[in-house]
């Protein structure tokens, strides 16, 4: 069987244009696209990782909420957040991200 070489940046930038017409189509019906992230500790590597997500939708136009959390943040804390973000009609997705400490 023989592979098929695939252009990834290709791929990559064909999806981020989809993803901005998707994003430009809901700003004409009103709806500005939200994702809100919550990074809990100091991982460099989640850090990197959600500084990039918020990055890729600034490219495309959706709008983020960043929420950085200390290490010790207890189970309730976080739950709390994420109930109101569940609540904020401004929101359309919440990212968070792994790994969490232990007590959560």
């Amino acid at each position: 069987m023989v592979g098929q070489k695939i252009d990834g940046i290709k791929v990559s930038n064909a999806v981020k244009e989809i993803l901005k017409s998707a994003v430009e189509e809901l700003n004409s019906d009103g709806v500005l696209p939200c994702l809100a992230t919550i990074l809990v500790g100091d991982n460099p590597a989640s850090a990197t990782y959600v500084k990039n997500k918020h990055n890729a939708c600034e490219k495309v136009g959706i709008k983020t909420k960043d929420h950085k959390l200390s290490a010790d943040t207890t189970q309730e804390e976080l739950d709390k957040i994420i109930d109101n973000l569940n609540n904020d009609k401004e929101v359309h997705g919440i990212l968070v991200q792994l790994p969490l400490p232990k007590q959560l």
